[in-house]
């Protein structure tokens, strides 16, 4: 069945994280993504441990449904395959320093005079303009300077890097968004443009509750820990055997569970009778709360909780999430037959389309593999073989 985005052709020159991510999420909806690797080395990634036959898993994971082809871009044969694949292309992804795709004469004023259609999507550490644009970035100095590491890790303790390449991750999907945007636009204009993120931008933009405190207050949002800025109980509790994580600040639930504990008196308490009560004297709820909640194993709790239908759950590790039958039965564990690696399981699609399901369909490809077919569809041949 053909995909949402079946019929888009992305030239992907994207490297690490942040821009094979995005080009990712367009080709599990069906674009034909063609991966623009460097000769030899190929994208960073490649090289990322751990490995399976001698391929890394990381680069395996978020480079699936793509094809690739080795070429040097700095050749006059590298640059001239490229204009040749941009002539029926709709988007070109990529993930330089601002100014580099000018220097190689793939810049967008070139692009766009070529492919007056072409959408150039583009993540940059700081973004294409402003006092920054000619740093570089990753997800570590993002992270520091868009304040997520200020607002993170314990209250008591130094600033906090979140171990997931959050700005990554969330610079691959704005762009997706952007460059599906563009092409929206493109269906009523008939033209392209330049769409562009940033690692800063898209951590920033996650920050929407410490913004509000900020803009409201003129305030420094303090590092709270495991608590919510807006509501409580709103965190992760220890129990007999393990941790559980309840989300009981609504109103309802607060009363309800309450009634779980054997403790309705403390709904009455004027510490906790509201939201805004039990935000203000957190941390004194959270030492009552913890104190029922230590008495019984996780599973008497998340029973109790889910039949009065509080949101709670079990804190899992990363090996048991993967293995949990809700995430299996919702496809999020999918396998794929890699011509070295074998048999190798990757994430499965997170979007669910009644009509056009996105799917993994091939595995990530190998260094070059498909150079030759690319090339001899737009009649030329692989200029390492000479020809």
């Amino acid at each position: 069945m053909p995909g949402a985005l079946d019929g888009l052709t992305v030239l992907d020159i994207t490297n690490h994280l942040s821009g094979p991510y995005c080009s990712m999420l367009l080709a599990d909806h069906g674009a034909d993504v063609i991966k623009i690797e460097r000769p030899g080395t190929g994208d960073d990634a490649r090289k990322m441990p751990p490995f399976v036959g001698g391929e890394g898993a990381p680069f395996m994971v978020w480079n699936r449904n793509k094809r690739s082809i080795a070429l040097d871009l700095k050749s006059p044969e590298g640059k001239e395959a490229v204009l040749r694949l941009v002539d029926g292309a709709d988007i070109v992804i990529e993930n330089n320093r601002p100014g580099a795709m000018d220097r190689l004469g793939l810049g967008w004023d070139v692009l766009h005079a070529r492919n007056p259609r072409l959408i150039l999507g583009s993540i940059s550490g700081f973004g294409q303009t402003g006092p920054y644009r000619e740093r570089g970035g990753f997800d570590l100095v993002a992270q520091g300077m868009s304040g997520l590491m200020s607002v993170c890790g314990p209250a008591d303790g130094p600033p906090h890097r979140l171990p997931i390449a959050i700005s990554d991750v969330a610079a691959g999907m704005h762009l997706a968004i952007g460059v599906l945007a563009a092409v929206e636009a493109r269906h009523r204009t008939g033209r392209g443009q330049h769409v562009e993120t940033s690692l800063l931008e898209s951590a920033l933009s996650l920050e929407v509750y410490e913004a509000a405190h900020v803009f409201a207050t003129g305030e420094r949002p303090q590092r709270l820990g495991q608590a919510h800025r807006g509501s409580s109980p709103y965190q992760a509790f220890q129990t007999a055997d393990g941790w559980i994580t309840v989300g009981a600040g609504q109103q309802n639930f607060w009363e309800r569970l309450t009634e779980i504990l054997g403790a309705p008196e403390l709904a009455a308490d004027p510490r906790f009778r509201t939201n805004a009560d039990r935000v203000r004297n957190n941390d004194t709820l959270v030492d009552v709360l913890q104190a029922y909640l230590r008495t019984r194993p996780s599973q008497h709790w998340l029973d109790a909780m889910d039949a009065a239908a509080i949101p709670c759950g079990p804190i899992l590790h990363c090996e048991e999430v993967l293995a949990d039958p809700h995430v299996l039965a919702r496809d999020m564990v999918v396998e794929t037959d890699h011509p070295t690696a074998g048999r190798f399981r990757t994430l499965g699609v997170p979007v669910k389309m009644s009509e056009t399901p996105g799917a993994v369909t091939r595995p990530a490809p190998r260094l070059g593999e498909h150079t030759a077919e690319i090339l001899a569809a737009v009649g030329m041949a692989d200029p390492a073989k000479g020809a």
